[in-house]
């Protein structure tokens, strides 16, 4: 059972983020089993909770994994029996999707690696807690049991867990730094794209600028919220897209192959002892050759 803290809160978005589970299944649960709110049993997910109401939840039955193991090399950097941050390539999906093959991705080749995964989010995504576009490489931290999950969603949810990321954009930034905080939803015209949208949900991202090569900038961009394609999507309405990307109308001329974002700092609190800790990945080759270009000419 747990204690709603706020007023006017959905009952799935507060059942997703106090028991670890994703928005979907949430949604399903409640709609065919319910939630009890304060004793009564609730089927809409859309109930709107105030401060004080006590939910309990039963999470969904995890069913047995059909996503195939597969022999696909990873860079894991650390592992225990908790957690494993993982570097993940340019060019990998995370997890499988209606517009991928269940074949090939980062979940396919965490079944062959590790010895165990989270079951939190089901039969496609297990031990994903947060995900990297399939073209920005960089660290991702898996679960790998359910105690783990909780935790680390918990510490994204709240912000005590940082990611930073390195991106090439286009452009000379005319400030060192700033914030964006700008809120972000599906594009209406085309639904695999995001967009700054008045009805979107809070997204902010902080960025410096590391070097600046005239066309070109290296920004060091901090993530306070986690929205799908978030530094993407506000770099280009600062009008400095990330190099590579065609999506949000990055420049092709330097790069072309995916955009030129890397998750390069994890810092995280151990779901289990509760140490501190902090992984860093060096930018991938790809990066370096197009900085090692710019600084050559």
């Amino acid at each position: 059972m747990y204690s709603v803290k706020q007023d006017r809160v959905r009952l799935d978005v507060f059942v997703s983020e106090s028991w670890g589970i994703s928005r979907s299944q949430a949604k399903e649960t409640i709609e065919s089993d319910g939630a009890v709110v304060n004793g009564v049993l609730r089927r809409k997910s859309g109930f709107e909770l105030k401060c004080g109401d006590e939910v309990e939840f039963t999470p969904p039955v995890v069913r047995p994994l059909e996503v195939s193991a597969q022999n696909i090399p990873l860079d894991i950097l650390f592992q225990d029996d908790y957690i494993a941050v993982v570097n993940k390539p340019q060019g990998m999906v995370v997890h499988p999707a209606a517009s991928y093959d269940k074949n090939d991705t980062l979940v396919n080749a965490l079944l062959y690696n590790l010895d165990s995964l989270s079951g939190i989010n089901g039969v496609i995504r297990p031990g994903i807690v947060h995900r990297l576009d399939k073209d920005t490489s960089g660290l991702l931290v898996i679960a790998k049991n359910d105690e783990a999950h909780r935790s680390l969603a918990e510490q994204i949810q709240k912000k005590t867990a940082r990611r930073i990321y390195m991106g090439l954009c286009d452009g000379n930034f005319k400030q060192p730094s700033g914030t964006v905080d700008a809120p972000i939803g599906r594009n209406v015209r085309d639904r695999k794209k995001m967009a700054i949208r008045p009805d979107g949900k809070r997204a902010v991202t902080h960025y410096k600028v590391v070097e600046s090569f005239g066309a070109y900038t290296l920004v060091m961009f901090e993530l306070e919220t986690g929205r799908t394609h978030q530094i993407r999507v506000h770099a280009a309405s600062l009008r400095h897209p990330i190099v590579g990307d065609s999506v949000y109308g990055g420049s092709q001329k330097l790069y072309s192959n995916g955009q030129l974002l890397h998750a390069c700092v994890l810092t995280l609190r151990h779901p289990h002892t509760g140490e501190e800790m902090r992984f860093v990945s060096p930018l991938p080759p790809h990066f370096k050759d197009a900085l090692k270009r710019l600084r050559e000419n």
